[in-house]
């Protein structure tokens, strides 16, 4: 137990002399996941809205496939694009392998479907009536949606809360495509991985101490912002 208390300490240590190492990588994975998440996000609510109001045959076939992709393995996201972007893959001209463009592209594959999933259960739970009311009042169909997302925004912010959450903690698919290269593209997780390996026990405590502190204060501060919404209606 005394390696344990050692690590802690050094963790602290670390984490109190802002470490350059540390905040390089804590930065990094903020500008990757944050962009992921912001990107599923712009993906994932109109898919959504189409999945949950529209009407069309395949729609039950959609949404299955996107529920099935809320359980899609990192590693296998990690595959798929590591055969598209390596150098001899179908998109290997635009060298993106082994670069942050890469993790990016491997969380928002997986953070979509968890977005997307969500917008269609928060706006299915709502009165199917509304909708029509709303066409009714003289509402465009834009006006329409715009008016839907304002009714679901507390389980819609969830939905960016999950997002956040799957692409934070993913290491598998960051691993595979961003080759986890000191100054480029090793974020916590696979930094986290790599000093277990080495040993290393102060640093990657010290790692995983701000992955959960990062994890924690993202959804702090989205919770605040959700009650506050619900204590206004």
């Amino acid at each position: 137990m005394k390696w344990i208390w050692e690590g802690i300490q050094q963790a602290f240590a670390l984490i109190s002399q802002a470490d350059p190492e540390v905040l390089e990588i804590t930065f990094l994975s903020l500008k990757i996941s944050g962009f992921a998440t912001i990107l599923s996000l712009l993906i994932g609510l109109p898919l959504g809205t189409l999945l949950a109001i529209g009407r069309f045959h395949t729609r039950k076939f959609w949404i299955s496939l996107i529920n099935t992709g809320m359980a899609l393995p990192p590693v296998v996201v990690g595959l798929m694009v590591s055969i598209f972007l390596w150098r001899s893959g179908p998109l290997g001209d635009l060298r993106w392998m082994y670069t942050p463009t890469a993790i990016i592209v491997a969380q928002i594959i997986i953070a979509v479907p968890v977005v997307t999933g969500l917008t269609v259960s928060s706006l299915q739970q709502l009165d199917p009536r509304l909708s029509f009311q709303l066409l009714g009042l003289g509402a465009s169909r834009i006006q329409s949606v715009i008016m839907l997302w304002r009714e679901a925004r507390l389980p819609l912010l969830a939905a960016l809360m999950a997002g956040f959450g799957s692409v934070i903690s993913e290491v598998g698919a960051s691993m595979m495509v961003g080759g986890n290269l000191k100054g480029e593209t090793r974020v916590l997780t696979t930094a986290i991985v790599l000093e277990n390996s080495k040993g290393n026990f102060g640093f990657a405590i010290a790692l995983s101490i701000i992955l959960l502190g990062l994890a924690y204060l993202v959804n702090l501060f989205l919770t605040i912002v959700q009650q506050r919404t619900s204590s206004n209606n």
